[in-house]
């Protein structure tokens, strides 16, 4: 007799699984964020970012940003009829992103804002990573371009309009035509890496013309970023030495440059970012600034592209913190909540911390950037930078790794580009490896030590003061900063350069979470992290920790 089956003896049964994370507002969730904007800037109108945080949070831009890095940028060097046009497409989501991330103004918009205009970019730029589009690197280097850009003043002239502008424009046109544009960067050479002295690339010069001296250039870039940009800053040899140019992809004459693109780059992460190898085969590039003075120059540049490696580091940790929030107040093991289970208390509001203090580190940074004018604040983004890079980046790939262990096997599933932590974990990398790794940050900070102005005030005063705010609060910290301020009195070797930027970064960390966090938020953080025992995994707070504070500060919804 055969056997007969009813609907309970079904066995495919979708149960305690978490909803997804999605259709909520990242700023107005983010009390740590609100809080140190707050603090930096009082009586800030943040309502441009409450509607930048509504879209970032919104499911149609989680589906643009998860389109455009399953389906990444394909390369066209030629067209049917064999003609070279080293063209790169994309999918259409990519230029949903590319749009939303110009008008909110997250490119070079604040350099013709106000006050707070770069903080609040910065903030801006935290809440948009946290999709995890993979886009921001034209949208971070059009941002950093204008210092060093200003070392031509023609081609200034003539570009910042439209390198301000919040109209995204991807055709692919002179510049002349649009009203809005891009720009990237091209440094790196496949012999010499970080070490760009060693590059091999020529310039010869040929005439002055209305954008000033113009060279044709001749060699390669290893890493040429965003080929699809209307122009770049890229570095070459000059009979001065090494020397900085304006490369447009199209010149003013409407013909395409001699930019020949090898390959895309085939990437961990960062999937929708188009990153290339090319050839300049005589490609016509102008001067900026000084001949033989091209890596101070285009240092510039770097240094706020350091910033924004600070900024997406954390906007990621946010995000992959709240998707672990999100997951263990849903999901159930062992008769309970994640989240009500001690242990896992124990991570999450570690990841808090962490979270908190990255923000904390960050916005301090991106004040000094503000403040363009003023002296001390010069030295303290001298010295925050390469601290800011290192640390946060640093730390990055660890907290990635314990947000996804939150998860479990879900997290670990990519799923069609479904799986955001995945695709967080795979990006946290490149930040820390991008615009300088470890030790090259690392050793710029034994060179800021010996930064001074003009008026003789040295960097070490100026992080001094910095520190000043929270001495007395906290008996972990004096040890910290007293011992921290002999070392650099004392003179650090470099091998002790690594340790040094550590403890820069907790220091400043704490002085920030000290004046724009409530007092258990700065008396977990300097328990676990100052205190002499630190377990440097995560989960591993004390147990006089306010556990039921630190996660209800950082809850998503």
């Amino acid at each position: 007799m055969a056997a007969t089956f009813s609907p309970e003896d079904q066995t495919h049964e979708v149960t305690n699984q978490s909803a997804p994370l999605a259709d909520y507002n990242l700023y107005a969730s983010n009390r740590p964020l609100r809080d140190a904007l707050a603090f930096h800037l009082p009586g800030f109108d943040d309502s441009r970012l409450r509607a930048l945080g509504e879209q970032a949070g919104s499911a149609g831009m989680q589906q643009h940003a998860r389109l455009a890095n399953v389906h990444g940028p394909q390369l066209r060097s030629h067209d049917r009829w064999g003609r070279r046009i080293d063209q790169v497409e994309f999918h259409p989501s990519y230029h949903a992103l590319m749009s939303a991330a110009v008008g909110h103004g997250l490119h070079g918009f604040p350099w013709a804002g106000g006050a707070g205009a770069h903080l609040e970019r910065a903030a801006g730029f935290m809440l948009f990573t946290e999709l995890e589009p993979s886009v921001l690197c034209p949208i971070s280097m059009t941002y950093a371009v204008t210092p060093a850009l200003r070392g031509n003043a023609a081609v200034f002239a003539e570009w910042f309009p439209k390198l301000t502008s919040t109209e995204y424009d991807p055709r692919f046109v002179p510049a002349a035509a649009k009203r809005g544009v891009t720009m990237g960067m091209g440094m790196t050479e496949k012999q010499g890496g970080s070490d760009v002295r060693a590059n091999t690339t020529q310039a010869v010069y040929e005439e002055t013309t209305p954008w000033g001296r113009r060279y044709r250039l001749v060699g390669h870039k290893w890493f040429f970023s965003a080929p699809m940009c209307d122009a770049f800053l890229v570095l070459a040899q000059t009979p001065a030495g090494l020397s900085c140019f304006f490369l447009p992809r199209l010149l003013p004459d409407g013909t395409v440059n001699a930019v020949r693109i090898q390959r895309l780059k085939d990437k961990l992460g960062n999937k929708a970012n188009a990153s290339s190898e090319v050839e300049f085969t005589g490609a016509h590039a102008w001067l900026v600034g000084e001949e033989g003075r091209g890596v101070p120059q285009i240092l510039e540049m770097g240094t706020l592209t350091r910033l924004d490696c600070a900024l997406g580091t954390t906007g990621l940790m946010r995000q992959a913190l709240a998707l672990a929030l999100h997951h263990a107040t849903q999901r159930k093991a062992f008769g309970y909540r994640l989240i009500e289970h001690a242990l896992m208390r124990n991570v999450l509001a570690d990841l808090a911390l962490e979270s908190e203090a990255a923000v904390a580190l960050s916005l301090r940074l991106a004040r000094a950037f503000d403040r363009q004018d003023d002296l001390r604040e010069a030295l303290v983004r001298r010295v925050l930078t390469p601290v800011s890079k290192y640390w946060i980046c640093k730390r990055g790939s660890a907290f990635a790794q314990e947000a996804m262990e939150c998860l479990g096997g879900n997290g670990y599933v990519e799923e069609g580009g479904e799986g955001v932590m995945a695709r967080i974990y795979r990006e946290m990398p490149l930040n820390s490896i991008w615009e300088g790794a470890g030790n090259i940050m690392a050793l710029d900070l034994l060179r800021a030590l010996r930064k001074r102005d003009d008026k003789g005030q040295d960097v070490i005063a100026a992080l001094e003061a910095e520190l000043e705010p929270a001495r007395g609060a906290h008996p972990a910290y004096d040890r910290l900063v007293a011992s921290l301020l002999t070392r650099i009195d004392d003179g650090v070797e470099e091998p002790e350069a690594r340790r040094l930027a550590q403890d820069v970064a907790l220091a400043v960390q704490a002085a920030m979470l000290r004046q724009h966090a409530p007092d258990f938020v700065f008396e977990a953080f300097c328990a676990s992290r100052l205190g002499g025992d630190w377990g440097q995994a995560f989960g591993t707070l004390p147990l006089a920790t306010d556990f039921d504070g630190i996660l209800a500060r950082a809850m998503p919804q």
